[in-house]
């Protein structure tokens, strides 16, 4: 490795990749760049002549990351360096050594194991509902993920305090009988975590498979190694063998994936089993400003427990930035409506929208957060839903180049600027116009054409030479490796799907006691490690951000709602005023209704200001035509009507006959982007009525 390439790391980043050969240990916190380090640790090692680039494994735990990693190997002039997730390795071992450790017996991978646990869940005698078998599911995987087995399984879960969805020997017989499952005369079918036991069972019990591997691949890197699971370990260990040449990377304060039986305890004893292991420590945090730099230790300063000794403090590398905020909401519409607004600010303000978030602790709060989005005109796109390449547009645009391919020669327009020209007029006709258009379906559509064209041309610009044949093969497998490009909408996404990723701007969302922490955490007590993962989650939400970052909650879950809720104990500490829900409050005067007087009782009545019982004094006709124009509309956008505007809110409109956009405005239900959008439509229409 050059001076040059040394130079442009930090004293930290610079021990860690020039550290001898041998066990290595790299504590890297939040935005620390601990790919770039052991990017260049592996290169180093390849450089100085310590390694062979062909007998490097680099493990990380999702197929993006690993797909990021081999992409700046290559970059870096060490293109043979394997970069792969455990199951992926473990899965092409297991293809070159199965005939060595079972003959002739075929196998293959069950990709979907949903029917065959339902089956098992059914045996056993549980309860066979969808969320009932998922449950068992979780179980089956948290048990091998541990090495638990079914005999093992209720006396396990007594010793480590996990409550059962069920009764323990019932989710015990039914491992045991979905196990039995996969086996039948026609041979064996492996689920993933059956392709690491038969791996690590392969080398432990065949001397001449463990050398032939072992043969192969000298040095080893692992990331994000506070998440190694027990059987993941068993299989590093059978690939290490008695050897010491490791470098593993991770992040206490991340730990956040203990429910699937992932444990830090690998990373922090790392030392005690290597002793004289080099240990490095990264704290320079050169993604976020140093107020969000200053809130994330803040918040993991007040951590208990087992990983609060060993927890990084960051020191932030960027200019100051604006201060977080926080925000204290009546209730979750509202929250959303204001969000969605901010957001809108941001974009007008030059944000790009793909460099925005809304993070929440679980996915079922981003309905309201989509309808707000949608309804204030933002685009974004929900993280964790179907991949990028299993699109249907993707998949036809694809088909569509590789249509093109087979005509033969392209001369000029097969290479460099003329194959970007190329795919764009190839992915014209399938709905990537020169402007955005209307519809949501439409410009969800138009958003994926793109962004697959502006992949492609940032793959033809990082190799000029690159031909059809080549962009073909690199889609492929960047689609293998579930590595997509980036989609131009804002990101809406759980707090364990964000892990890894980073925005310009951050929304975290629904910070309530029950919800984060969440309620089976609380249940296991105020100091349980389960309370402790829930702020290191919040830790991970709030160190995504890199200049923008807003935490909200609301007080209640519907518009007129109790407000019951107090914020997450997480925020307590950090100087803002007491929670609302422990003030005082002044009584609001209800709501009542304009003819009898009576407490209006749903949204729905305070909308239109009247009981449900009392006579409407609008106008049937327009009440109609309203609710045409609205099913116009919401065809010509491609969304509900109720995205529009609901019934309640066209009665009321047709009970007030609004003459002008403020008067507009007063009625219940619309907001300044709506009156915005759809007002010069509806005071024309009320008018020719």
């Amino acid at each position: 490795m050059t001076t040059a390439e040394l130079a442009g790391l930090d004293p930290e980043q610079r021990a860690a990749a020039t550290a001898p050969l041998g066990p290595v240990c790299i504590l890297a916190g939040a935005g620390t760049g601990k790919t770039r380090t052991i990017t260049h640790r592996i290169h180093h090692l390849i450089d100085t002549g310590l390694v062979s680039q062909n007998k490097v494994l680099a493990v990380t735990f999702t197929a993006r990351a690993a797909g990021e990693m081999r992409d700046r190997l290559h970059r870096m002039g060490t293109p043979g360096v394997q970069a792969r997730t455990f199951h992926s390795a473990a899965l092409r071992q297991l293809r070159y050594f199965w005939p060595q450790i079972a003959g002739d017996l075929p196998w293959r991978l069950l990709d979907n194991k949903f029917a065959l646990v339902a089956r098992a869940t059914r045996a056993a005698g549980i309860d066979s509902g969808t969320e009932s078998i998922r449950d068992v599911l979780g179980e089956i995987e948290w048990a091998k993920a541990t090495l638990v087995t079914p005999e093992g399984y209720p006396a396990a879960i007594a010793d480590r305090g996990r409550p059962a969805p069920a009764d323990p020997d019932r989710i015990a017989a039914a491992y045991r009988a979905y196990e039995d499952s996969k086996t039948s005369e026609e041979g064996m079918l492996l689920d993933f975590d059956d392709l690491l036991l038969h791996t690590a069972g392969a080398m432990e019990h065949s001397r001449a498979v463990a050398e032939e591997f072992r043969a192969q691949y000298r040095s080893f890197v692992v990331d994000e190694y506070q998440d190694v699971t027990p059987l993941q370990q068993r299989v590093l260990d059978a690939w290490l063998g008695e050897r010491e040449d490791l470098t593993v990377v991770g992040d206490p304060n991340q730990t956040i994936y203990s429910f699937t039986g992932a444990s830090p305890a690998h990373l922090l004893e790392f030392p005690a089993r290597f002793p004289g292991a080099t240990v490095v420590r990264l704290h320079r945090d050169y993604r976020s400003t140093p107020q969000v730099v200053g809130l994330a230790n803040t918040i993991i300063d007040a951590a208990r427990g087992r990983l609060a000794g060993s927890r990084l403090r960051l020191v932030g590398q960027r200019p100051d930035g604006p201060e977080p905020t926080f925000t204290e909401y009546e209730d979750e519409p509202t929250e959303a409506k204001v969000v969605a607004r901010r957001i809108r600010r941001l974009l007008d303000g030059g944000v790009p929208a793909n460099e925005i978030a809304v993070l929440y602790r679980i996915n079922a709060q981003s309905a309201v957060f989509e309808q707000a989005l949608s309804e204030a005109g933002v685009p974004y796109h929900v993280r964790g839903g179907e991949g990028f390449y299993q699109r249907r547009e993707i998949r036809e645009a694809i088909s569509a180049i590789i249509r093109v391919a087979r005509r033969g020669d392209l001369g000029e327009a097969g290479r460099g600027a003329g194959l970007v020209l190329t795919v764009r007029e190839t992915l014209a006709p399938l709905g990537l116009t020169a402007e955005e258009p209307e519809g949501a379906q439409a410009r969800e559509r138009w958003q994926s054409l793109g962004a697959l064209a502006d992949l492609c041309e940032e793959l033809v610009h990082v190799t000029p030479e690159l031909d059809i044949t080549g962009l073909l093969g690199q889609l492929r497998t960047r689609s293998e490796a579930k590595q997509p490009p980036t989609l131009h909408g804002v990101t809406l996404a759980s707090l364990h799907a964000a892990k890894g990723l980073e925005w310009d701007a951050v929304f975290l969302v629904g910070l309530v006691d029950g919800t984060l922490p969440i309620k089976q955490a609380l249940r296991k007590g105020e100091d349980s490690e389960d309370v402790e993962e829930e702020r290191r989650l919040l830790y991970v939400g709030v160190t995504r951000a890199r200049e923008h970052l807003e935490l909200s909650w609301a007080l209640s879950r519907q518009e007129g709602g109790r407000r019951t809720r107090r914020r997450s104990r997480f925020l307590d500490g950090l100087g803002l005023p007491e929670p609302a829900a422990a003030k005082p409050r002044s009584r609001k005067r209800a709501a009542v209704c304009r003819n009898c007087g009576k407490p209006l009782a749903t949204p729905a009545e305070r909308i239109i200001g009247r009981c449900a019982d009392c006579p409407s004094t609008a106008d049937p006709g327009l009440v109609d035509r309203l609710r045409a124009w609205r099913a116009e509309t919401a065809k010509e956008m491609s969304v509900p009507a109720f995205v529009i505007f609901s019934d309640a809110t066209l009665v009321g409109i047709a009970e007030a006959r609004p003459a002008t956009v403020g008067e507009l405005l007063a009625v219940p239900g619309i907001g300044e982007v709506k009156a915005s959008r759809f007002g010069e439509a509806l005071l024309a229409l009320i008018a020719a009525g």
